[in-house]
């Protein structure tokens, strides 16, 4: 039974030469990025040269790239770190939406709790946060707005320059969950009207526990972390040198195979969708999330007449890996706050799963996973 992975919107396989690069670093001399001497200074090379090839291709000045250990990190730090910053200006207004990622989610939540008032947008049907509907929550005393650039469980692109326009001409700090977007969008963040912007590394085939930040110069921004003086006293805490060099390769790589890869993984949903319709016939089947404005390597697809756990156990025993997009509480799945915010109607909610495709995915996967699902479905397809 082949083994098929379709859940790289979850985390990616480590790219080979990024291995490379990082299993080099390791097998070296050790040294803190910190320390003076000859094997401090190496480290401390190694850390530099990251940071200098990544914010070459994001667009960016390298003093304004601080490393961290994931998005999640960065979400919180992002919202955290600003607010603190902004605690004696009157700003305790956050805007964001009810379709963001939960680090985003839950630190809202929390900063409610000490007395912050946040406003969650509802997307539209197909996952869209209109710039209106930010226009008109914005208030005086409105301090950030916090929305991804590409929602992670159905592929919508947000209309970040619009969102960020408006932000600008009201004086507000703009948070951007960048996660999803890159490698799979240009970015030059000394263009784009934004403020903050969040990056992992193990959604591009780089490793997991490294990220970074996007902290524009002129942002307010008060550190989380205490402890030393590390990422120029805005991150304490000894920084992993290897694990940056592997980031700077993983986006190196994206960036060099940016439409090679961008056809590919469009080749793949359009055989994808092709062959679903033609198993199970077009009104089987139902695509959540803009048709246009998405990413092509994300799919959130309603299997209708099914359920989303049942078809999930199915896929994985048959060895294709696959997500509903959301985490699992006490042993039961969880339906999507994603595809809840979106108000679709039950059938779609309770049938959806997300397919994400990436690095190593072919024709013939897809075409195996076709067959396998149209199988599954007629097996389990519940009967009205």
């Amino acid at each position: 039974m082949p083994n098929i992975y379709f859940d790289h919107a979850s985390t990616t396989p480590l790219h080979p030469d990024v291995l490379a690069v990082m299993v080099d670093i390791y097998q070296g001399p050790p040294g803190n990025p910190s320390s003076t001497h000859s094997f401090g200074r190496t480290a401390k090379r190694h850390l530099t040269q990251a940071r200098d090839r990544i914010a070459r291709i994001v667009g960016c000045h390298p003093s304004e790239l601080m490393f961290t250990s994931g998005g999640t990190e960065s979400d919180n730090t992002a919202l955290r770190g600003t607010l603190d910053a902004l605690r004696h200006a009157g700003k305790r207004h956050i805007i964001t939406s009810s379709a963001e990622h939960h680090a985003v989610l839950h630190m809202a939540n929390r900063l409610e709790e000490e007395g912050y008032e946040v406003t969650l947008l509802e997307p539209d049907e197909d996952g869209i946060i209109s710039p209106g509907k930010v226009r008109g929550a914005l208030r005086e005393d409105t301090a950030i707005i916090s929305l991804m650039y590409v929602n992670n469980e159905v592929g919508t692109i947000q209309p970040i320059e619009e969102i960020g326009a408006a932000a600008k001409e009201a004086g507000v700090l703009f948070h951007v969950d960048g996660v999803q977007a890159l490698g799979s969008i240009h970015l030059n963040l000394s263009e784009l009207p934004v403020d903050l912007m969040s990056f992992t590394a193990h959604k591009i085939n780089g490793p997991q526990g490294i990220g970074a930040l996007y902290i524009g110069k002129s942002v307010p921004f008060q550190p989380q972390i205490l402890g030393g003086s590390q990422e120029s006293k805005r991150r304490a805490g000894t920084e992993n040198a290897a694990a940056a060099a592997g980031f700077a390769k993983a986006v190196e790589l994206a960036n060099e195979h940016f439409e090679q890869k961008g056809r590919h993984m469009s080749l793949l949903r359009e055989t994808f969708i092709q062959g679903l319709e033609a198993e199970l016939g077009s009104s089987a089947i139902a695509i959540n999330g803009h048709k246009e404005r998405t990413l092509p390597h994300i799919i959130n697809i309603s299997l209708l007449g099914a359920d989303t756990e049942t078809l999930l156990m199915n896929l994985d025993m048959e060895g294709i890996a696959a997500s509903s997009g959301s985490a699992c509480t006490s042993g039961s799945l969880e339906r999507s706050h994603v595809l809840k915010a979106m108000s679709l109607p039950p059938e779609r909610l309770n049938s959806a799963v997300r397919f994400s495709f990436g690095l190593g995915n072919t024709l013939e996967e897809i075409e195996y996973a076709v067959k396998k699902i149209a199988t599954i479905l007629n097996r389990i397809r519940i009967k009205v």
